[in-house]
């Protein structure tokens, strides 16, 4: 399926969906752990600070 700049209901819903998988994964967290997620991400651009 190409890209049409929208999302499809059930798009928004996977989405919405991995969100609240990711948050809730993240909230179990260590500080440790955070700041080694947060080095990661912000050093391959996904954290744009």
């Amino acid at each position: 399926m190409a890209f049409n700049g929208s999302f499809s209901q059930s798009d928004e819903y996977r989405r919405e969906e991995l969100i609240r998988v990711i948050e809730h994964s993240v909230e179990q967290l260590t500080l440790q752990e955070l700041e080694a997620l947060y080095y990661d991400m912000s050093t391959k651009n996904y954290i744009n600070d």
